[in-house]
């Protein structure tokens, strides 16, 4: 296997999280547990089908998350964080906290996730 060249390790770290929804499934399947497509779905009703498979599809070739394929009809699908995705909660729990700092008069905050 050909290793990909990256200059820094923060450009691994992007590489593996980096993207507008990866973090915010990380976050769900880190505090919420396993999640079924339909309920990422529904989570985050702004995302297209289309994105949220390539994202879980990259997330899982990352190793960061782990799919089980139930062999039901029709099949059952679930999603769950991985040893090596958990690692990554100290990291997003500071994005969190920085969104949290910044969100001064430019954004408005829909649906506040930091646990904290």
């Amino acid at each position: 296997m050909n290793k990909i060249q990256v200059t820094c390790e923060i450009e691994v770290t992007i590489r593996m999280i980096g993207g507008k929804y990866k973090p915010i499934i990380l976050e769900q399947l880190i505090y919420e547990g396993t999640q079924r497509f339909g309920e990422l779905m529904r989570y985050m009703h702004h995302i297209s089908q289309r994105t949220l498979t390539n994202q879980l599809r990259e997330l899982e070739n990352d190793g960061l998350i782990v799919r089980t394929v139930y062999p039901e009809v029709p099949p059952k699908v679930e999603y769950s964080i991985s040893e090596k995705g958990k690692t990554l909660e100290p990291i997003l729990e500071a994005m969190c906290d920085w969104g949290a700092e910044h969100l001064e008069d430019k954004f408005e905050l829909t649906n506040p996730q930091c646990k904290n």
